[in-house]
């Protein structure tokens, strides 16, 4: 896939940096004009995987790095990539259940996969125990008449 323009931002994994890359992704993808519609789209997803990196892969008193890409091309697709070095998913398609959360205690709804899916025309999670965690969203923008 051949990218028109694309940006890749790193950042420690505190909960009030899920806000910032959402801003940051969505001023990227206003480029290409999206609906309000997919705007929206496009930052809960985002939002879902770094909020998901943040939470998930690393330990509390462990600062991990979080990697966020957005790459655009020449016929209107997004590409989302989240990453992230942490702990990893042992069982990506039990991760992919909705409301399966490895954090039961705490007040998770365990959707998160289940709206990036929803949001998104494409979602590829590549993940390894003890290596991290990569999420790969596509969104596909409506063609300009």
């Amino acid at each position: 896939m051949k990218y028109k323009n694309e940006i890749k931002i790193q950042f420690p994994s505190h909960s009030e940096n899920e806000a910032f890359s959402r801003t940051a992704v969505a001023a990227f993808a206003a480029q290409l004009d999206p609906t309000v519609e997919e705007l929206t789209e496009i930052k809960t997803a985002i939002s879902e995987a770094v909020s998901n990196a943040i939470i998930h892969a690393y330990d509390e008193a462990q600062n991990g790095i979080v990697t966020v890409e957005v790459k655009s091309t020449e016929d209107r697709k997004i590409v989302m990539i989240v990453s992230d070095e942490g702990i990893g998913i042992g069982d990506i398609e039990k991760a992919k259940e909705p409301l399966y959360t490895s954090k039961a205690g705490e007040e998770r709804s365990g959707m998160g996969f289940t709206v990036m899916e929803s949001f998104t025309d494409r979602l590829e999670i590549t993940s390894k125990p003890g290596e991290g965690t990569k999420v790969t969203m596509i969104k596909q923008l409506d063609l300009l008449v």
